[in-house]
């Protein structure tokens, strides 16, 4: 018998939670064995309900209808929403509304079904979705907005990320326990959620001159299978440790629950570039013309042969007949040019100058962005061939001494035009010398005071450039007046003719240049005149 001294239980003491445990084993295994240990990731708390809530005393209670039970949108309710946010992909837009709709009706249909108890059964086949497209057109952007209108979780993955079952890497089965996770745990929310897999052409094992993934490829293709269709995922997962001394942990606690989530209602996506797909498809169009009067035609662009793919073409690119077959709607996106990416930084409700902006104010900085700037940048941004994630590039080029400098100039407003597009050196160096005049110039500060006062009082934003607040104070010195009595006399009517121009077009700043000072009124009036032409022409 040891005579060494034991400590006495500590009940105040807490109870380690399973994530502390598992580090401890994770660094006691790899001290011991070496080498690396590696431990696939656990979502904690993956239970219906509330992960630390005891279950209700007394006989189950049947779960009330989720949002998606409720599903009640039309298609054109669903493009309504997405034309808000995404420029263009007006086909890919009603595709996707339409099988959305479609979907999530037949899933509220069988639940009425399944409650009317009839013998009969409603037969339903999924509406998963196949987008091709090259990047940054605005696939993710599409299914995201979908769910987040309709309520439902949604989770987007790279398909590169995930192996066979067996093998490193992760499994395809995490996907839909991460719905549950994003779910906070519902899991009868989860099973009507969005599973988005990205890169799923890097999935195609070798097909016809084609050198790519095979056995991985295949087996994650065949591991999908079922999860496309209807299977049931285990709600912790047999293989992870962390998975299992949750649920360990789950049950100690008196915890029950569905241990299981159906995948029959969940909406599987999947995207990718696909290419080298066009050359199977101009392939086998040659064929089909050879022959005695056949016509030569001239050789089509890339776009407009993938959208004549057919389920052939994806089996020849690599995939297997059974997986393609799962996804039976199928949606082109097309690429976008120069005014595309205009319209998407002039209209889009994401847009990424709204991003700008909220950083230069976050400085005390105001921004206004002209036409003639964001046409230059979205020049540079098609050049780019990344879609919208090229005007990230070009933005950061134009503006990244102005971030770095800007926030300790003390300027309270930034113009963004095409001169300055043009030449950020040069303007970055006015805009030292208008800060040093600002900070000498009293009057300088009236002027500002004045807008943010407009600002206040009608929601709208004048924003006064270096060449204005020169104008504006050497036109008080001429009139003998003060500053402020002139931009109160000069702009009294701004108001309201700048509320019929926002009404109009949105807009909600407004860049007073020298040009506005000397000829307030005529500056008005060509603003006003401009925002009617605009809501009369239609948006491209």
């Amino acid at each position: 018998m040891s005579d060494t001294p034991q400590d006495p239980p500590n009940p105040s003491k807490p109870t380690p939670s399973p994530d502390e445990i598992t580090r401890k084993l994770e660094d006691f295994i790899k001290n011991s064995l070496g080498g690396q240990v590696v431990f696939s990731r656990v979502e904690p708390g993956l239970r219906s309900g509330t992960p630390d809530e005891a279950p209700p005393e007394g006989p189950p209670v049947e779960e009330e209808p989720t949002a998606a039970y409720d599903f009640r949108y039309k298609p054109a309710d669903i493009k309504a929403y997405l034309d808000r946010f995404v420029i263009r992909q007006d086909e890919a837009k009603k595709v996707l509304s339409t099988a959305v709709c479609d979907h999530y009706n037949h899933a509220r249909m069988l639940r009425e079904h399944k409650k009317q108890k009839s013998a009969s059964q409603l037969e339903f086949t999924k509406q998963n979705v196949l987008i091709t497209g090259p990047t940054g057109v605005g696939k993710t952007y599409l299914v995201k907005h979908i769910a987040d209108l309709i309520g439902v979780p949604f989770v987007k993955a790279d398909a590169t990320k995930f192996s066979e079952t067996g093998y490193v890497g992760a499994d395809v089965d995490d996907l839909v326990r991460d719905l549950v996770a994003k779910a906070n745990g519902n899991v009868e929310l989860a099973q009507h959620g969005i599973i988005y897999l990205d890169e799923i052409d890097k999935l195609a094992t070798g097909g016809e001159g084609r050198i790519g993934r095979d056995v991985s490829g295949r087996g994650v293709q065949t591991a999908l299978l079922k999860l496309m269709e209807e299977t049931e995922v285990a709600l912790y997962a047999p293989n992870d440790m962390r998975s299992q001394m949750q649920m360990m942990f789950d049950t100690r606690k008196g915890r029950t629950g569905r241990e299981v989530v159906n995948t029959r209602n969940i909406l599987f996506i999947v995207s990718g570039a696909f290419s080298g797909l066009e050359k199977i498809i101009e392939k086998r169009q040659a064929k089909s013309a050879i022959g005695f009067g056949a016509v030569v035609a001239a050789r089509p662009q890339s776009e407009e042969l993938l959208r004549e793919a057919r389920t052939k073409d994806f089996i020849d690119y690599g995939f297997e007949a059974e997986f393609i077959g799962r996804l039976p709607v199928r949606v082109f996106c097309d690429s976008l040019k120069a005014d595309d990416l205009f319209q998407i930084m002039k209209n889009s409700e994401g847009s990424l100058i709204r991003q700008y902006e909220r950083e230069f104010h976050a400085y005390g900085v105001r921004t206004v962005f002209e036409d003639d700037a964001l046409r230059a940048v979205a020049e540079r941004a098609a050049d780019e061939k990344t879609g919208a994630r090229g005007l990230v590039t070009a933005w950061e080029k134009v503006l990244r001494d102005f971030k770095f400098e800007l926030p300790s100039l003390g300027l309270p407003d930034l113009i963004v035009d095409g001169s300055l597009v043009a030449d950020p050196a040069k303007a970055l160096e006015r805009c030292r010398l208008d800060a040093q005049s600002f900070s000498t110039d009293v009057r300088a500060e009236v002027v500002h005071r004045f807008a943010s006062q407009f600002a206040t009082a009608h929601g709208l934003e004048l924003v006064f450039d270096a060449g204005a607040v020169r104008a504006l104070v050497q036109r008080a010195e001429r009139e003998g007046c003060a500053v402020e009595e002139l931009c109160t006399r000069l702009f009294k009517d701004y108001p309201f003719g700048l509320q019929l121009v926002s009404r109009s077009t949105g807009q909600k700043a407004f860049h007073i240049n020298r040009e506005s000072v000397e000829q307030p009124d005529k500056f008005l009036s060509d603003l006003v005149v401009d925002s009617y032409r605009q809501a009369e022409s239609p948006t491209p």
